[in-house]
Order: C-alpha cells, then structure tokens, then sequence
C-alpha cells in the first residue's frame, strides 16, 4: 500500500534536539560560496518531501497484494475485508491523484457488485447450478499472477548493457596469396597437347608393358619433394609414349584427389603449376 510521509520544515527529533549544537556546517553551495543557514524567504511546498512506501502496477496488482499480505487462498477469497482495504486505499489515492484513482474506482465498483451478488438469497433449487461471482475475479487474479510470474523470469535474463556489454574485437589476418582455381578445360587442353607432342614422336613397336598408377605416383611426389611449384608439363616426357603419358596423368589426378598435391594456375591460359601438399607440412 503507498504511503506518504511529509516531514515539516525546521522538524528535529527529541534525541537530536538535546544534543549540544555543534559548529555551523554549509547545507548548501551556491555560485560557489557556502550557506550555512536556509534563507529565510525560502519556500518549501508542503508536499516537498514524499516518501513511496509501496507502489502498485494497477487494480489487480493491488488485489493481489491484499490477498498474499492476508494469507487467504485466491480461490476462496473473503470479499467483505478485501473491499474493505480496497476502498481504503483508493480513497488515499484520491486524496492525491484523482487521474490515478480513476482506474481503481473501476474495480472498487466490480468489487462492490461481487458482494452485493453474494449477499443476494439465491434459490434453492439453483444453488448449485449458479456459477460463482467471484469465479471471473480469480480468474483475472491468476492470469495476471502468471504474466507476472513470467515477467519476472523475463528480467532476470541477461540483458545488454546492464547485465553484459558487447564489444567489438577486430583481429588483423596475415595476407595470405590465393591462387585462382584452375578450370577442368584448362587441364583438358593441357592433356591434348601431351597428347598431340606423344603421337608426333610416336614409334610403331607393339609392346605390352604393365604399369601401376601408384608407381608414378611416387615418381611425381620425389620430384616435387623440393616444396617449389613445378610446370605441369615438366612431370611428363612425350618420349615414353602414350601409355605413360596415361598411367602418369591419372596418377597426377589421384594425388590431387587425396590432397597430395596442388594445382594451380595465375590466370586462364596461362601455364599450370603443380606443389606437392606433404612438403608444406613436413
């Protein structure tokens, strides 16, 4: 319930008022200098000094304050006291703020209209069957506990700048070299010029020779150990013929696959460069 407490000007209490007076000390400071005494033609409006013992949100916060304070169940409400102190304390709000009252004296009216429906004799016979009048009360009285209940869970989550302050970090990268991806065209015509340089020196000797993809692939990792980029055409020799020319490039792109080697290439058409991956890491 608000309570205001208004304190008169010059007021001291009994204990203060017997103790001997000490030296004057400065109450106030104005363009620099001290005062050590109030002026004399100073005003004080008599509602200077307020003092809010307890606020409310609105009427059913009110009602929910006089039920918790009595210990009473909210479903069983006693609907003379609580009127009682309901009308208490909208009358010592209209003594203040007749604005603020306004939204009370709504529910002092339904209050009222609760217990004259209560007093009323009802029928025997539909005694039982009548709803009760309190029933749409509480039922607003436990909604509103709810909504209450969540906002409150609501405020004690964390919130920006109250709870935590967000800062802003910015972390400088080294600039690292990026090489354009090569193109799957760009290897297919690069593939068609070994292909076109084998058949100029190809010789007409049928030979059967077995060939393991693995075998050059460990050819192609011995020379690229060195971890320098070496030109795509450089890994292959047209004198060993087509076979070779084959077994190679299918082990150049298994390795590229693994993750073994890479390929790059500074712009379309230009030449292709291949690095062996392991030596970055060894």
């Amino acid at each position: 319930m608000s309570e205001v407490l208004h304190l008169p000007l010059g007021f001291q209490p009994a204990a203060a008022a017997a103790q001997p007076v000490a030296a004057a000390q400065p109450v106030a400071r104005v363009r620099g200098e001290f005062l050590t005494e109030l002026p004399a033609d100073l005003y004080i409006p008599p509602d200077a000094l307020e003092v809010f013992l307890d606020t409310f949100e609105g009427p059913l916060d009110l009602l929910l304050y006089l039920i918790r304070k009595a210990n009473v169940d909210i479903l069983d409400i006693a609907m003379a006291p609580l009127t009682l102190q309901y009308l208490e304390y909208v009358e010592a709000m209209r003594t203040k703020n007749l604005e603020l009252a306004a939204e009370y004296l709504v529910m002092a009216a339904m209050l009222m209209e609760i217990k004259s429906r209560m007093l009323l004799p009802r029928a025997r016979a539909t005694a039982d069957e009548e709803v009760d009048p309190r029933a749409e009360l509480v039922r607003r009285l436990l909604e509103y506990e709810q909504m209450k209940a969540a906002a409150r869970k609501l405020d004690e989550l964390p919130q920006r700048d109250r709870d935590f302050l967000a800062v802003t970090v910015w972390v400088e990268q080294a600039a690292v070299q990026r090489l354009p991806q090569v193109e799957p065209r760009a290897l297919v015509e690069a593939w068609r010029e070994l292909l076109r340089q084998a058949r100029m020196r190809e010789h007409h000797h049928i030979t059967r020779e077995e060939l393991s993809v693995r075998e050059y692939m460990a050819i192609i990792l011995r020379e690229l150990r060195s971890g320098e980029f070496r030109e795509f055409c450089e890994l292959f020799s047209p004198l060993h013929g087509v076979p070779i020319l084959v077994v190679n490039f299918l082990a150049l792109l298994e390795l590229a696959r693994e993750g073994l080697v890479e390929i790059t290439q500074a712009q379309p058409y230009s030449p292709i460069y291949v690095k062996s991956r392991h030596a970055e890491h060894s």
